[in-house]
Order: C-alpha cells, then structure tokens, then sequence
C-alpha cells in the first residue's frame, strides 16, 4: 500500500467496530474527507472531530483509520486528481454500492460543516456542487437496477469525486495562495 491508496474498506470496518464507532466505512471516510476539504486538520484523533463526539477513541498509529487519514489528506493534497472514496468493491449490489455512496455524502456534508463552518469561501461552482451532494445525501439507495443504473451510478461516483477536489480547492488550496499574497 502507498501513502495515496486507501486501506481496506474490511480493515477500517473491523477497526471502526473495534472503537465502537457507529458510522459506517463509506460515511466514515466521507466524513474524514468533508473535514479534510472545510479545512480541518489531519490529526490522529480525527474521529472525535469529524463525528463531534469529544470521547471517540483515538485510532492507534499505523492502524486502518489513521492510514485512511493519511491516505485522504495525500489523496486531497495531489495534483494528479488520484482521490477515491472508500465503497464497497463493483461485485457487491447496486443497493450496497448506492447505499455506501449517500453514506458517503451524509458523512462528506457533516464533517465539511464542522470544518467550513456557516459560511465558507465557495466560488458559485462549488456552492451548487455542495447542494448537489445533499440531495445525494437525502436520496434512497436502490435496491436492483439495470446496466443503466451501472452507468449512474458511476457517473456520481465521479461527480462526488471532482465535487470532493472542488470544494477543498476553494477551502484549502485557495486559502493557502490568499495567505502567500498577504
């Protein structure tokens, strides 16, 4: 595993059942990454912030969450636009699949506005990619489909990826050029 690839969505399952952490994987990592993208720190103890539970453990060192944050920050910070979210792999059903994706965008919006805060700095694009991921965020998961809904689903899949590089360019990589002008 490289510093940019995420653990595996099993490891950070079972680390996460380990901590008694009620989020799935997929919301988890969502989560971690809306923090990482408002401005939040990458810091150890990131469950505790992400999910505002002050008494969440801390992961230990090396373990699968503190690679997932390690590997989300990397993947947030690189220039080749390599950014995953951690789903469930293509064999498993759609319904599993759609369900992971609006945990995932459940999890992005909390802990984007825990770290934005109120009223973050968005440029008009990301202000309509945040709305869409809500209404991601309040869809339903679909339990059977077609090779159509294949394709949309990959098609968001994609859309929460750039919308995920989006807005922490406009609240992290934009901040940082706002600071080395001033």
């Amino acid at each position: 595993m490289t510093a940019l690839e995420l653990p595996a969505i099993a490891a950070v399952a079972a680390e996460s059942r380990r901590l008694g952490l009620a989020a799935s994987p997929s919301e988890l990592h969502g989560a971690l990454c809306g923090w990482l993208a408002g401005g939040g720190a990458s810091l150890r103890e990131w469950p505790a912030k992400v999910l505002a539970e002050e008494a969440a453990p801390v992961p230990e060192e090396g373990g699968a969450l503190d690679g997932l944050r390690l590997a989300s920050a990397a993947q947030l910070e690189d220039r080749s636009f390599d950014f995953a979210l951690l789903l469930p792999e293509a064999e498993a059903s759609l319904g599993e699949r759609s369900g992971a994706l609006f945990d995932w965008c459940r999890g992005f919006l909390g802990g984007f506005g825990l770290a934005a805060g109120a009223k973050p700095p968005l440029s008009d694009e990301s202000r309509e990619a945040l709305a869409d991921l809500a209404k991601l965020a309040a869809a339903q998961a679909q339990s059977e489909g077609d090779e159509e809904d294949e394709e949309a689903l990959a098609e968001i899949e994609e859309f929460v990826r750039v919308a995920a590089l989006l807005l922490h360019g406009d609240c992290v990589l934009a901040a940082r050029r706002r600071q080395k002008l001033n």
